[in-house]
């Protein structure tokens, strides 16, 4: 994380969808460095034959400028299409507790759609999902695996939270983990 005071410090969040191809991150980074900026947070990943990436930049007001105004020179020079959102710092709030959720199931559509009801109806929000498609060792059989991070309300009974969800896991035929996340 980034030792800049709070009242100096601007943050940039970048979304980047491209063909993937080396060097993308490579020349992504350097922009970011060499106009004066920190890469604190990121995520990447290549999905069928395109590169995805998000990150979230900090640095004093100039040099978000500064990065602001390479960004059409980016997207042509690396044939990407790229958005740029200012944002601000998230606040901690003591009073949400980090659980992980795991599902895994055979694939089937809607269950990412599922699950963020049921949280949804439950004023939870999801922080981080990651979903993956595969086959079964042996059999070959579609599955389909997500893991959830989301943050939930101190004041909410978790045990019956966690009946809750794992009846209806149980309904919708998903094996499924809910549990705190530590450290």
């Amino acid at each position: 994380m980034s030792k800049h005071s709070p009242a100096k410090t601007s943050q940039l969040v970048l979304s980047a969808l491209g063909e993937d191809k080396p060097g993308i991150i490579d020349e992504l980074s350097r922009c970011v460095l060499t106009c004066g900026c920190n890469i604190v947070d990121s995520r990447m990943t290549v999905l069928g034959g395109d590169f995805a990436i998000l990150l979230l930049v900090d640095g004093n007001w100039n040099n978000i400028a500064k990065l602001e105004n390479q960004i059409a020179l980016l997207e042509e020079r690396l044939a990407l299409t790229i958005i740029a959102r200012r944002t601000v710092p998230k606040e901690g709030r003591k009073d949400l507790l980090p659980y992980g959720v795991d599902v895994v199931a055979l694939d089937q559509p809607g269950i990412v759609h599922n699950l963020a009801s049921f949280f949804a109806k439950r004023q939870i929000n999801i922080q981080e999902m990651i979903t993956s498609s595969y086959a079964a060792a042996h059999t070959g059989t579609p599955m389909f695996s997500v893991h959830l991070t989301v943050d939930i309300p101190a004041n909410l009974q978790i045990a019956m939270l966690r009946d809750e969800f794992m009846d209806f896991c149980d309904q919708l035929n998903l094996d499924a983990v809910i549990e705190p996340i530590k450290g």
